[in-house]
């Protein structure tokens, strides 16, 4: 016998919400209790309706995703966090064994997504999951956790680069290369978004387009108009420009 599984979306993007909700009218057995734009909105709803499953946007304007779970703490229900970032998808499934829906995702992903949450609950330690997120919450408020790994796909398949091992970022457009030893992958993300979720006591970004990674700097040398070049350990020069020699000097002088 199957029984209905009372779902509520929370996402601050109209369009956002509107696909999902479609996707789920799919599923017979998904009843979709209510939507709502805000974290705000979505505190209030969750206690009013108390839904078995929400599929919870990250971010948020106002109150975030993780926001919300830390005012519910601890009569939490079944998450799903939805992102269009790898980092949060990663924090929340890697690391603590939630499960996550990486914007844009497909019919075959949220089947699997829902098949998921109810096994949880159907599970006599379904309350296993709500300490796996209050752990999350904890994680977060104890200060800002930065990637350990970057997600590499390739095809169909992905696995996990560890950021230790890689010897520099390279912009390539809409792209970024990461070198790493002999190997050359390429990631869908920016600079600016690698720059913000890499560890700055680790990786230094030294030109509009590249970050190098302290740890695998063989030697730097001076170079034109107060520029530098840095040399890899895999035998990769990058020079830095202008705008960032600064973080070079830094760490010349011992300051970084």
């Amino acid at each position: 016998m199957t029984t209905t599984l009372r779902s509520l979306i929370v996402d601050d993007e109209p369009l956002a919400r509107e696909l999902l909700r479609r996707m789920l009218g799919a599923h017979d057995d998904v009843e979709v209790v209510g939507e709502c734009a805000s974290g705000t909105q979505a505190v209030e709803e969750i206690r009013a309706t108390r839904p078995d499953l929400i599929f919870l946007d990250v971010q948020m304007p106002g109150l975030d995703g993780f926001a919300v779970l830390s005012e519910l703490a601890p009569d939490i229900p079944e998450v799903v966090f939805v992102t269009a970032y790898d980092q949060y998808a990663l924090r929340a499934f890697d690391v603590h064994a939630l499960d996550y829906l990486l914007k844009p995702f497909d019919e075959e992903r949220l089947a699997r997504a829902i098949d998921r949450a109810r096994a949880h609950l159907r599970r006599p330690d379904a309350g296993g999951d709500r300490r796996q997120i209050l752990a999350l919450l904890e994680e977060l408020r104890g200060g800002r956790a930065y990637r350990e790994r970057l997600v590499i796909r390739v095809g169909e398949r992905a696995f996990l680069q560890p950021v230790a091992d890689i010897d520099w970022l390279e912009a390539d457009g809409k792209y970024v290369k990461v070198h790493a030893g002999p190997k050359t992958y390429i990631i869908r993300e920016t600079m600016t978004q690698l720059a913000e979720v890499l560890d700055p006591r680790r990786f230094l970004r030294i030109s509009r387009s590249a970050i190098v990674n302290v740890d695998r700097i063989r030697e730097i040398q001076p170079w034109f108009r107060g520029d530098y070049v840095v040399i890899m350990q895999n035998g990769a020069e990058v020079t830095s420009t202008r705008g960032y020699r600064d973080t070079l000097k830094a760490l010349l002088n011992g300051e970084a």
